[in-house]
């Protein structure tokens, strides 16, 4: 099964000299980029999970009501929101939406199993920071789905055999064929693989001037759209198949 995933997050708002967008247009570019997303995920039929940041997401309503509409589910992304805000803004996405929201995404431990389990999710799915010069770490942990105190705790995914995470700059960089046979192995091996990528990848950055790493720029904008569409086209032609989060989980 192919849990695939995406966080949508604005990009960071670093820029070069004499260059700068406010945080309007910054968050159209990430509504843009979604927007592209939906589009492929629609060609090739399948369904995903969109993890919203918790700051934009009041912000974006319509777009996430759109995503419900097409059958993908919404869980959040926190980053060091605050207890307060997350229940605000679960209930409120709810309220817009009229769907549960039970996924939780986030890189650190910033709130207890208990608190999360209060405000009624039924799943975390914790992954790596990346923000390192070189991603391609190898872990060795298990990738073994948990269940604590009633709330499922889903693990980034690690290839078996080169043990590389499946976060978002390995889908970006690594050749497809290689990364498709990770994928392949990785299923045989632990019936699951949970791939995640952001939405910020899929931006143009020949016609923004923020401030990233060069290694950061590689295979983003059309390419990273192109790929996803040659990924998931493999995935059907393999019948290998795909599941929202909470579906697998439940």
């Amino acid at each position: 099964m192919i849990l695939l995933t995406f966080n949508i997050i604005n990009n960071k708002k670093e820029f070069k000299k004499n260059f700068s967008i406010d945080d309007a247009a910054n968050l159209e570019i990430t509504q843009k980029n979604t927007e592209s997303i939906l589009r492929i995920l629609e060609l090739h039929n399948v369904l995903s999970t969109f993890f919203v940041e918790i700051p934009i997401a009041d912000n974006i309503l319509p777009l996430l009501k759109k995503i419900i509409g097409k059958g993908h589910e919404i869980a959040l992304f926190n980053d060091n929101s605050s207890f307060e805000e997350i229940a605000a803004v679960k209930q409120k996405l709810e309220d817009f939406t009229e769907k549960a929201i039970r996924g939780m995404r986030q890189k650190k431990e910033t709130h207890s199993i208990g608190e999360l389990k209060s405000l009624g999710f039924n799943y975390i799915s914790n992954i790596e920071n990346t923000n390192i010069l070189f991603p391609f770490k190898r872990l060795k942990r298990s990738t073994e789905i948990l269940e604590k105190n009633g709330i499922s705790v889903v693990p980034e995914s690690i290839s078996p055999y080169s043990q590389i995470p499946y976060n978002d700059f390995v889908f970006q960089v690594l050749p497809l064929t290689y990364y498709e046979n990770m994928v392949f192995e990785t299923i045989k091996n632990d019936d699951y693989v949970l791939i995640y990528l952001n939405a910020h990848q899929f931006t143009d950055f020949s016609k923004y001037g923020f401030t990233i790493p060069f290694y950061r720029k590689f295979n983003t904008g059309a390419k990273m759209t192109d790929k996803l569409d040659h990924f998931l086209n493999w995935v059907n032609e393999n019948e290998l198949a795909t599941s929202r989060m909470k579906d697998y989980i439940f």
